[in-house]
């Protein structure tokens, strides 16, 4: 199934899964060798008084605690959660906090569940199959506004890395002297045909790096190329068969197109935008304000795990947990060696990119900033998914939970930006602040 995005109206639901060939067999299972959840009578005989999350929360402000407490108590309200994620090298913070017992800190027992597409995440999460999700930034925002599937009330807990994406190009397109935006953009004008991209899901954070990246360099992604939606997985089993002439992708599947000698690295994505906002922990509104303090300790132990992901000597460690088949499901090179930093292009280029994947960084990393998500609105905006300009701002704080961050930051002594709002300077030199959004999205000269 082929979509073009810019034809959608609000109310089409599209599914987002969208591939003709498969590879990496991914199961909508939740794992099963994780360990079995304790009863009741066997937590609380593991429990003396206060639990350890209580505990803890003797030390946050009185300012932050408030709210915090449920029914009396700061016990997690469901302590066995299902989260779910996609086979990408991102997905480390949530198989992290549940294989290293970063959740048994704070009295949860998480169970991540490998999912076979992004429309199932988004799925699973309205429906309530998932508790939360490792999900795209830009499939919260799309879900809230009801654009890219059902429409349902979400809510960003943090966020889960900056950097780590990268857009692929073919062999073929190599064989005939494109090795960048540049000479891509010099192609397509000179030999206008269908050149097909693919992008992970419509409203997500591929889509939205692919498109950028083209128009930077004059192409416009809907008149000048055919797009479509691929999950993952399946991206390199896709463009070895010729379905593609390039896609966008997390990692290790822009490793892995070069590994195959399918394809090569045109850009890495935080050469788009430096220490961009990625993947998020999302979940809805509803399981927020049912089990607050559910959220804050399932925050917590994802903050933990990315503190010990952004250790670089674990870093091969995790690695080699990842790539296991019950996660991503690929060989430990092709995951190891960006994760590290280490970056070859496949067409001659290698480099140690100080701006590799980040899942921490101080705190840098996990704030979710609501200049971020207002981002994606802007571009969701510019290519013709929202009909008019939202609230931006008023949607950013009804999504970004800052409040439940500022609780799981505190308990795990994590430092706090000074600002909800940040600046930054994209590939074609525009700055993004956040600070006049509709002005921003109109000032594109490639739109829809």
């Amino acid at each position: 199934m082929t979509v073009n995005i810019h034809h959608w109206d609000k109310g089409v639901r599209p599914e987002g899964d969208a591939f003709l060939f498969g590879e990496n067999t991914v199961s909508d299972t939740p794992n099963k060798s994780t360990a079995q959840d304790p009863s009741k009578r066997d937590f609380m005989k593991k429990t003396t008084g206060l639990s350890v999350a209580a505990a803890l929360m003797a030390l946050v402000p009185p300012s932050v605690k408030s709210g915090a407490w449920a029914a009396g108590s700061d016990a997690p309200e469901k302590p066995n959660l299902s989260i779910g994620f996609i086979p990408l090298t991102d997905c480390a913070s949530v198989v992290i906090s549940s294989v290293k017992g970063f959740d048994k800190k704070y009295g949860l027992t998480i169970t991540p569940s490998k999912e076979a597409s992004w429309a199932a995440v988004r799925d699973k999460l309205v429906n309530g199959e998932l508790d939360a999700a490792h999900v795209l930034y830009g499939l919260v925002y799309g879900v809230h506004l009801g654009i890219g599937g059902p429409k349902k009330d979400m809510a960003v807990l943090a966020t889960l890395n900056n950097n780590g994406q990268a857009i692929s190009l073919s062999n073929q397109l190599k064989a005939r002297g494109v090795t960048d935006g540049a000479s891509l953009a010099k192609l397509i004008a000179a030999e206008p045909k269908e050149y097909t991209f693919a992008q992970t899901f419509p409203t997500g954070t591929h889509a939205m790096w692919l498109y950028y990246w083209l128009a930077a360099y004059g192409i416009n992604p809907f008149t000048q190329a055919k797009v479509i939606t691929v999950p993952p997985p399946q991206m390199v089993a896709n463009m070895r068969v010729d379905n593609m002439d390039g896609f966008c992708v997390g990692e290790p599947w822009n490793a892995r197109a070069i590994r195959d000698n399918i394809g090569f690295t045109a850009v890495t994505t935080q050469d788009i935008w430096k220490d961009h906002p990625e993947k998020v922990l999302g979940t809805t509104a509803e399981f927020v304000q049912k089990y607050p303090n559910t959220a804050r300790a399932m925050t917590a132990a994802i903050l933990d795990a990315a503190k010990y992901i952004d250790t670089m000597a674990n870093r091969s460690e995790v690695a080699k947990i990842i790539s296991a088949k019950s996660y991503v499901n690929t060989d430990f090179d092709s995951i190891e060696d960006r994760m590290l930093g280490q970056y070859d292009n496949g067409i001659g280029k290698k480099w140690s990119d100080p701006n590799y994947m980040k899942f921490y960084n101080d705190g840098a990393v996990s704030f979710p900033y609501l200049s971020d998500g207002m981002w994606f609105l802007t571009q969701h905006k510019r290519w013709g998914l929202l009909k008019e300009h939202p609230d931006y701002l008023k949607i950013a704080k009804e999504v970004n939970r800052i409040d439940i961050y500022k609780q799981a930051a505190a308990m795990t002594k994590t430092p706090l930006p000074k600002s909800d709002m940040r600046t930054s300077k994209l590939i074609d030199g525009v700055v993004w602040d956040g600070k006049d959004p509709r002005a921003y999205a109109d000032g594109f000269k490639i739109k829809v």
